[in-house]
Formats: C-alpha cells, sequence, structure tokens
C-alpha cells in the first residue's frame, strides 16, 4: 500500500466526499428524466427484495426472541413481566428492526453492487455503454438505488413483524404468558411518532446502502484485487453511515416530535 502524507490523504477525503454526493445527486435527479430504466429496477428489486428475505426474517425473530429473552430477568424483578410485548415492540419498530435489517442488506446487496459495477470497470463495459450513448448513472445507478430505498422499507416492515413473532413466542411457550396480552400491549403501545420513525429510517438507509455501493464500484481500480477492496470498503462504509445516521436521525425526530 502506498504511504501518503496527511496533507495528501485529507485532499484524497475531500474529493471522494465530492464525488460521493455528485453521484448521490445525480442518482436522485435521474429519477426525473427519461429514459427511465424500469425492468432494470425491478430486476434489482427481486435480487434485494427476495433475496434479502430469508437473512432478513431470521435476523428478525432472532431479535426478537432473544430481546424478550433478556428482558424477562430485569422485568420480573419489578412484577412486570406482562410489559415484555410493550419493550420488543417498541425496540423492534424504532430501532432494532431499522437498524439491522439496514445492515444486513447493506452486508449482501452494497457488496454486490460495488463488486458488480467494479467487474464492469475494470472489464471496460462501462465505457462501452458511454460509447453507445447509454448514461451509466441512469441504466445502473438509478435503478439500484429506487429498488434498494423501495424494498428495504418492506423488508424492515416484515422484520418488525417477525421479530414480534419471536418475542411473543418466547413470550407463551419460555416464560408462560398469555399470548393476547402480549399481542394487546404490543399493538396498544404502538403510537404514530413510533411508526413513523420506524419506516423513515429505511428509506434514507436504502438510499445509502445503493449509492455507497455504487460509488465504490464506479471508482474501483487496480484490475481483481481493486474490485475485492471496494467490495470491502463498501460495506464498512455503508455500515458505518448507517449507525452515524441512525444516531442524528433518531435525535432529530425526537426534537421534532417532542419525544421524552
Amino acid at each position: 500500500m502506498e504511504l501518503t502524507s496527511p496533507a495528501e490523504f485529507v485532499k484524497e477525503q475531500v474529493l471522494a466526499v465530492q464525488a460521493y454526493a455528485a453521484l448521490a445527486g445525480r442518482s436522485v435527479a435521474n429519477l426525473f428524466r427519461k429514459p427511465r430504466y424500469w425492468a432494470d429496477t425491478i430486476q434489482q428489486a427481486d435480487l434485494i427484495g427476495w433475496g434479502s428475505l430469508p437473512v432478513v426474517m431470521l435476523t428478525g425473530a432472532s431479535v426478537g426472541a432473544v430481546l424478550a429473552l433478556q428482558s424477562s430477568n430485569t422485568l420480573q424483578r419489578f412484577g412486570s413481566l406482562s410489559l415484555i410485548g410493550q419493550l420488543v415492540s417498541t425496540s423492534m419498530v424504532r430501532e432494532l428492526g431499522p437498524v439491522l435489517t439496514s445492515l444486513m442488506v447493506a452486508g449482501r446487496n452494497s457488496s454486490g453492487m460495488a463488486s458488480e459495477l467494479g467487474s464492469m470497470v475494470v472489464t471496460e463495459q462501462i465505457d462501452a455503454m458511454r460509447a453507445l450513448g447509454t448514461d451509466p448513472m441512469k441504466k445502473l445507478v438509478t435503478p439500484r438505488v429506487l429498488a434498494t430505498v423501495f424494498m428495504l422499507f418492506f423488508l424492515t416492515i416484515i422484520s418488525d413483524l417477525v421479530g414480534l413473532l419471536g418475542g411473543a413466542i418466547v413470550a407463551q411457550f419460555m416464560l408462560g404468558l398469555d399470548p393476547h396480552q402480549y399481542w394487546n400491549n404490543a399493538w396498544q403501545t404502538l403510537v404514530f411518532e413510533d411508526v413513523f420513525m420506524g419506516l423513515t429510517k429505511p428509506v434514507l438507509f436504502g438510499f445509502i446502502i445503493a449509492t455507497v455501493g455504487c460509488y465504490y464500484g464506479l471508482t474501483a481500480k487496480g484490475g481483481t484485487q481493486g474490485v475485492g477492496r471496494a467490495t470491502t470498503q463498501a460495506v464498512v462504509t455503508a455500515s458505518v453511515l448507517i449507525l452515524t445516521v441512525d444516531f442524528f436521525v433518531t435525535r432529530l425526530l425526537m426534537t421534532l416530535m417532542s419525544y421524552h
């Protein structure tokens, strides 16, 4: 790995942020311009949605079950074991569902986008596309962004529901709680602010996953080794951005909605 001076490193990072911002902006602007590649968007939605569904459901069920099991000891000390449904539903819908689903999708699809587009770059398929008069941003990036945002929204809903189901199974068969009481507490504790927060996050996270994956793929250099590096960087960067943005979005929405 070539060593660079601190000033050169900072310059490279600033240029990278500028290039990423330009790519993200163009991907949004292209939504309102023709031609629109709906077939590519549907294909990507199928790949992202159905392909990620098993791991998302497994993650949601595991987290919901573990959350109910771990919280039972603490709640039992205060005689509040019946509140497990409330705890699981609030935690899954507001925070754990959106974040963990996004991290799973980032690990699977952000790396896939970087690998696929990086391979197209090093084999000069992107240059050939430009030579034929096709805009790679419209053809390759915008469909992936649209499909990821759309599918992550619904994957998060599925993850939340499966997480509640996992918590219900633990509550009924391991803790001996009445299932009707669990579900009543789970539904009644949710308010509009919880649902709004939980469904706003996947829209932002989906945009991050797709744009980061496409950015690292389109900027890959150095043959197959460069594609490998781009894939790793895409997953790491997308995951860090998801966790960082999650904090600021949560804080912003709590302030706007007067959460306490």
